[in-house]
């Protein structure tokens, strides 16, 4: 579908995305969403390590890298599927997502809990990690700006509407 609208002023300072473009808004996203998971997950680590001391700060990364994994496995999957195929890419992540979670469940009920861990913080750093990396997450695709239609440079076919 094309648009007839005469090309203006750019709404915003970025430029709309394109087929050629070398930026991916997935890796984007996975660097914004990774980087607010980490920096809330060293503040957490350091009020686990006061409170709990080492247990609790280790039982915290341990709960957060769970989670970013798993929202990270989704987003790598989001870049290289959807480069090629962008509407498969929906129905990838449904498939992944449920491989995601009977995986790591399998993880967690055949290894057990360590000892170490301590159960409240893992909580707490899980819980930590989803909320940043979700709330980085909308940011990032609120910024986001993808091209929805084809418009091309200059139209060869159709009615002359300069007039």
């Amino acid at each position: 579908m094309t648009s007839n609208a005469e090309t203006g002023r750019p709404s915003g300072k970025r430029s709309v995305g394109s087929v050629g473009d070398q930026s991916s808004l997935w890796l984007r996203l996975l660097m914004l969403s990774a980087a607010a998971a980490v920096a809330a997950t060293a503040i957490t680590c350091v009020i686990a390590a006061f409170m709990n001391g080492g247990q609790g700060a280790l039982s915290a990364a341990f709960g957060s890298v769970l989670v970013m994994l798993f929202f990270g496995i989704s987003l790598l999957i989001g870049h290289f599927v959807g480069r090629n195929n962008p509407s498969g890419a929906v129905g990838l992540f449904v498939a992944t997502y449920f491989i995601k979670v009977i995986g790591f469940a399998v993880v967690l009920f055949v290894l057990g809990a360590p000892d170490w861990l301590h159960h409240r913080w893992f909580l707490i750093g899980a819980v930590v990690a989803v909320v940043f990396w979700q709330a980085a997450e909308i940011y990032g695709f609120s910024k986001a700006r993808l091209q929805i239609y084809n418009d091309p440079a200059e139209q060869k076919d159709g009615p002359d509407v300069s007039a």
